[in-house]
């Protein structure tokens, strides 16, 4: 039987990055925004963000594999269909889906932002977020355009803060690396608390670095490493229609450009998973009602997509949820959650541990219960994170998932959310 897990590679990559300020500003040549224009009703909440490189960047975006989305990821799949882009414009408090006009407003979005800061509309990708199905007017928008512009600045707290939805806190990160004895910075901000669960990636999300990549490398990166990110998060089991993660890389750093795997994409590769590591874990502990981070950490299994199929059923499980609300080692939920996940495993081999920052406690092994302190159990699960372990006996393969409990909070967020 596998042992506990040490932490993934990620954890380790965080670890030997420096962390500095500023999320998606932090590398050269880019500022952001964030206004309030009139799409929110709450004036106090801010609706329109920007973030804006000063050299066009090369680009690359992943979106949602929901059949229904929105009319932002058609423009902006259009849009950066070259591989560049120079500015990300979004909206909260309304996802611009199933709409009429819905392609027209974020065409139009894209054209007045173009124009204002005198840039090809077809460089700027385009984002909603908000309700499905209501009527969004332009008006708004286009009188934001002009005091979103001259409010950008070198720090993303405002554009972090303007697309949140129900999200209660802020999500940036960044960090400095190095390439080839160059200084290279990588950040992101991202929202995401409700309908979460990604079949691409999740939520929205956008990262930003002065690292010269080629689009190709750039999107060969991203579309590798939210296998194991942001794939890996999840809320609800819902898949929202405007999942989106965009990745701007405008060279300013100056390296060499990256045009092939070698020991500068892995470097590369290596800061990317460190911001989207971060990020995904600040989602899931941002789940709507949430009050705990669950992360389950998958060990021994046949191969990578029974890691992850058998590891995001545990934090999809709502019955393993509920139970980390209430601080209850019920572990017999966690291995019904294996049994049902359609991966054949040997059940008797299963091994579940919990562990947080007041200590670690083995509830199973080979299948079978042991003695525990129920004490202990409750210390360990009334923390703000919580690891479950789950070591298989079926091989050598791995998956970290990342999800949060379920309260009471969730069903009263979600009962009303529209009205």
């Amino acid at each position: 039987m596998k042992q506990p897990s040490n932490g993934n590679q990620a954890e380790k990559h965080i670890n030997q990055l420096k962390q500095v300020q500023g999320g998606v500003c932090a590398a050269k040549g880019y500022t952001a925004a964030g206004v309030y224009c009139g799409i929110r009703k709450n004036k106090s909440k801010k609706d329109l963000a920007l973030i804006y490189s000063e050299k066009k960047a090369a680009c690359a975006c992943v979106y949602t594999q929901n059949l229904v989305k929105g009319a932002p990821i058609v423009v902006t799949k259009a849009n950066v269909a070259d591989g560049y882009a120079q500015a990300i414009i979004c909206n909260s408090g309304n996802a611009n889906t199933c709409n009429a006009n819905g392609i027209e407003i974020a065409t139009q979005m894209c054209d007045l932002l173009g124009a204002a800061l005198k840039i090809s509309a077809s460089d700027i990708v385009v984002a909603s977020t908000g309700v499905i199905g209501k009527p969004l007017d332009i008006e708004p928008i286009a009188s934001g355009i002009e005091p979103l512009i001259a409010a950008l600045g070198d720090d993303s707290n405002a554009a972090a803060e303007a697309i949140m939805t129900t999200d209660l806190a802020k999500k940036e990160i960044a960090f400095a690396f190095d390439i080839s004895g160059k200084t290279c910075h990588i950040g992101g901000i991202a929202k995401g608390s409700g309908m979460i669960q990604p079949n691409m990636a999740t939520m929205l999300g956008f990262i930003t670095t002065d690292a010269a990549i080629s689009p190709a490398m750039l999107q060969q990166a991203l579309s590798a490493d939210i296998l194991d990110s942001f794939n890996m998060v999840s809320v609800d089991g819902d898949t929202s229609t405007n999942d989106m993660v965009t990745l701007l890389a405008n060279g300013m750093a100056g390296n060499a450009p990256i045009t092939s795997e070698g020991a500068d994409y892995k470097a590369f590769r290596a800061a990317l998973s460190a911001v989207t590591q971060t990020l995904s874990r600040s989602i899931a502990a941002d789940g709507e009602g949430a009050t705990k981070l669950i992360v389950c950490k998958l060990t021994g299994a046949g191969d990578k997509a029974a890691a992850v199929k058998l590891s995001k059923s545990v934090i999809n499980s709502p019955l393993v949820k509920c139970a980390m609300f209430g601080a209850d080692a019920n572990w017999g939920r966690v291995l019904c959650a294996l049994g049902y996940a359609g991966v054949p495993t040997d059940v008797n081999q299963v091994g579940v541990s919990f562990s947080s920052a007041s200590g670690s406690l083995t509830v199973c092994r080979n299948g079978m219960g042991v003695d525990f302190s129920e004490e202990l159990a409750k210390t360990v699960l009334s923390e703000k994170e919580i690891t479950i372990d789950i070591m298989l006996g079926d091989g050598d393969a791995s998956a970290t998932a990342y999800g949060c409990d379920l309260t009471y909070d969730y069903v009263k967020i979600n009962g009303d959310y529209r009205t």
